[in-house]
């Protein structure tokens, strides 16, 4: 830990905002979405632009001190904050400045969903992204970027065109396609410890204002039938049809009747980007599926639909999540799944399938870091509850869906689900592709000094 003395030599010449234990907004800047992670880093470096980000690595890098990265403070494993250590804190660099013409967007490296929606949509242009609008943008690009528009447009790494990047050496570079394409590509999916991104530029796609949504909550008695349905529907649907199968727990609120408010549900979640009136026909079939709790198929403002989930993973609350990528969603597997989410261990514990598919697939598995380019579905086991007296149970009840599933996945996780207990598992979440990360890692980063977000280690040569 570095002394008194030299923080205060650093807070005196550093151009944005030191944050330690002795000032009153420690607790509040150290404290990060889930509310299971509780670490007391040395020094907090609220980072103002990408110089003070090169401030902070100095800092850190003279005092020998570890250093974590915090964007949107919304990764599952808490990674953005460490012990002991300096926080590289990106949130005040959260502009967003649009292209209209060009339809691209320069996204700092601390905005979240919300800050990208509300900028690309006041042009009526998006680029995919996540479905909880709180989340960091850096975040979730440097891990894939799954959402509604994914299937369309592919992930969010696949719209991004360049990013700026400070190294473990304080270097301020430009990666792109053909600047530094090594590190390119391994920030395509390759989870971050590489170096800070001050900045992303995104390719952007005319969508909405509106986008035609489909939600239908059936009894949590029917998920096998419900699931079967949602495998048939979704087998030859179009890139511009996105459908999520979850299992939820009924919100407390109209227009859900009493009597389900408060327990499980199966949940049909559907986006189409395109022409309302294709959409139309796209989402009949599930206007037209089983006796639902309710069901509705309208259109709705795309920033909206963005913004629709934040009420069921509210900051603060406790989280443990885990994953797998399958192929396909058999009889077998949608019996087992049924079986396993009858309950759910808290009200903001949410279980099921993300599309995968369409654009997604037609990218090669080495052509960016993310490698799970031939699965049709991503299951995530999103355990969200309220009292750490229900810590061990909702763990466990997490790993026990999570190994259930195993026979019916293809081996892999998603990086951007990992958690706390998922340091070993960068072979699973990067497949063929973990070597190059290393190699690149070696490069930019030969002696490790970025290790917080579930570490890659430098390799050289063909190991």
């Amino acid at each position: 830990m570095s002394d008194s003395i030299s923080v205060e030599a650093f807070r005196n010449s550093f151009t944005g905002e030191v944050v330690t234990a002795a000032d009153p907004n420690f607790d509040e800047t150290r404290a990060v979405w889930n509310g299971m992670i509780d670490r007391r880093p040395a020094v907090i470096a609220r980072c103002a632009d990408a110089e003070s980000v090169v401030q902070a690595i100095r800092f850190a890098q003279e005092q020998r001190l570890s250093v974590s990265v915090r964007g949107g403070g919304h990764g599952v494993a808490g990674k953005a904050i460490c012990d002991g250590g300096l926080v590289i804190d990106l949130a005040p660099m959260n502009s967003v400045r649009i292209d209209a013409e060009a339809r691209t967007a320069s996204v700092g490296g601390g905005a979240r969903l919300a800050d990208l929606d509300a900028a690309t949509q006041a042009f009526g242009l998006a680029t995919p992204a996540g479905i909880v609008s709180e989340t960091g943008v850096g975040g979730l690009t440097l891990g894939g970027g799954v959402g509604y528009l994914a299937r369309r447009f592919g992930l969010t790494i696949d719209n991004l065109l360049s990013a700026e990047v400070v190294t473990a050496n304080g270097e301020r570079i430009r990666a792109d396609a053909n600047e530094h394409s090594d590190l390119f590509w391994a920030l395509r999916g390759g989870g971050g410890n590489f170096g800070v991104v001050t900045s992303f530029e995104f390719r952007l796609h005319a969508v909405g204002p509106n986008v035609l949504v489909g939600q239908a909550f059936y009894p949590i008695t029917d998920t096998i039938d419900v699931l079967r349905f949602y495998r048939d529907f979704t087998t030859d649907a179009d890139d511009e049809l996105a459908v999520y199968a979850l299992a939820v727990t009924v919100p407390p609120i109209e227009p859900f009747a009493e009597e389900y408010q408060g327990k499980p549900a199966i949940a049909i979640v559907a986006c189409h980007s395109g022409d309302e009136a294709k959409g139309r026909k796209a989402l009949a079939p599930l206007q037209e599926f089983g006796e639902p709790i309710f069901r509705f198929v309208e259109p709705m403002p795309y920033v909206a639909l963005q913004q629709s989930l934040n009420a069921g993973a509210p900051n603060g609350q406790r989280y443990y999540w885990k994953s797998h990528f399958m192929r396909e969603l058999s009889d077998e597997a949608i019996n087992n799944f049924a079986a396993r989410v009858q309950s759910l261990p808290g009200p903001f514990s949410i279980v099921g399938f993300e599309p995968m598919g369409g654009a997604i697939n037609r990218v090669d598995a080495g052509a960016t870091a993310f490698p799970h380019r031939d699965t049709r579905y991503a299951l995530g086991v999103w355990s969200g509850w309220v009292s750490p007296d229900n810590d061990d149970n909702a763990i466990e009840w997490t790993r026990g869906v999570h190994e259930a599933m195993v026979p019916y996945s293809t081996g892999g996780v998603y990086s951007n689900y990992l958690d706390q207990d998922d340091d070993a598992k960068s072979s699973e979440a990067f497949a063929d592709n973990l070597a190059r990360l290393g190699r690149v890692k070696a490069v930019y980063d030969p002696n490790n000094f970025f290790q917080a977000n579930h570490n890659i280690q430098p390799v050289t040569g063909d190991s």
